[in-house]
């Protein structure tokens, strides 16, 4: 059987979710699909569940390694992968039965590079679809991809997940593209912006296939153990790769990185004024004040635009700058309140 796509998936105990994962994965109405999952040291049943499907169905690739991180599980995925295209999904979550049909027509059609699509993120029973404002169903060339595109990644996280995509094998292993080892977050944007500074064509579809699971006590939601702003910080200091940098103009990049900064500092200040058991209002309030009296911050904000922003972004903005933590907690409250 020729490979038309390989799929990559890392697991680390990950047993609650894995059963249906793995049954929407074998469910492809594409069959010409290989299914690699990289065992990476999972201490529960995660092996034994994967080695059960494994006995029932030859597409499925099994590797096991001890525990290194799920960058080196996926570019270990991306080694032994032999599909024309390259998908990834994460183990605690799921995908539509025509995902890799309609992504792969879709990539054929124009022999694209890559192909975006929309996803699902599920938090706490809540569902919510992100979509893009790229031209649908087009196949973008270089300039596009440079103009709109790659700055994209710089101001934005929302197009960073890797399991939306579905990219062209050969472009990946020409410019040896891979996923940057001991990262905590942020290794798919950095994956995505060398392979699109590769990438000749691109085409994004209005179609959701993936569904992202964001679970509780995962690295995004664990506010006792994650220091958001520290990794926001490490990606605000980070060196782009070379090839990214070449096609952005250097001004622009401190521009839109202090946009993705403040927007962070925002996000965060939301979740860190949430009610949690799991850190006290003291610590929470000191994380906060810290956060908008970094000295980054305050740079960031001189090149901050509320452009197209609403009259409460503005509010926030406006309170930032002020560094009235207090005020931030009472608008912060007043927003919960409404959205009861």
């Amino acid at each position: 059987m020729s490979v038309k796509v390989s799929v990559i998936i890392p697991v680390y105990n990950a047993e609650n979710y894995l059963d249906e994962c793995i049954q929407s994965l074998l469910s492809q109405t594409l069959q010409e699909c290989e299914f690699i999952l990289v065992n990476d040291g999972s201490t529960d049943q995660s092996r034994l569940i994967i080695e059960r499907y494994q006995n029932k169905d030859v597409r499925i690739v099994l590797i096991n390694q001890h525990n290194q991180g799920v960058s080196i599980a996926r570019n270990k995925g991306v080694q032994m992968a032999v599909g024309e295209y390259i998908g990834f999904v994460d183990a605690d979550d799921y995908i539509e039965e025509d995902m890799y049909e309609t992504l792969y027509s879709s990539a054929k059609q124009g022999d694209c590079d890559v192909v975006i699509s929309n996803l699902e993120n599920e938090m706490g029973g809540h569902k919510m679809t992100i979509k893009y404002s790229f031209p649908v169903n087009k196949v973008l060339d270089k300039e596009y991809i440079q103009l709109h595109i790659l700055p994209y990644f710089l101001k934005s996280d929302n197009l960073n997940t890797a399991g939306n995509k579905i990219y062209k094998s050969k472009l990946i292993q020409k410019h040896c593209v891979e996923f940057p080892e001991k990262v905590a977050l942020g290794e798919d944007g950095m994956f995505n912006m060398q392979f699109m500074s590769h990438a000749a064509t691109v085409k994004y579809i209005d179609y959701i296939g993936y569904h992202y699971r964001e679970v509780v006590g995962s690295a995004t939601r664990n506010i006792s153990q994650q220091d958001y702003f520290g990794r926001a910080l490490e990606v605000f200091n980070t060196k782009l790769p070379a090839t990214y940098i070449s096609q952005i103009d250097e001004g622009k990049v401190r521009y839109l990185k202090s946009i993705k900064l403040i927007n962070n500092v925002i996000s965060y200040t939301h979740i860190y004024f949430t009610p949690s058991k799991v850190k006290g209002f003291p610590q929470r309030y000191r994380y906060v004040k810290n956060m908008i009296g970094n000295p980054h911050v305050r740079e960031a904000l001189s090149t901050y635009s509320c452009v197209g922003q609403g009259r409460y972004e503005k509010w926030i903005v406006d309170l930032i700058k002020r560094k009235s933590t207090f005020g931030l907690y009472f608008i912060t409250a007043y927003s919960r309140f409404r959205n009861k």
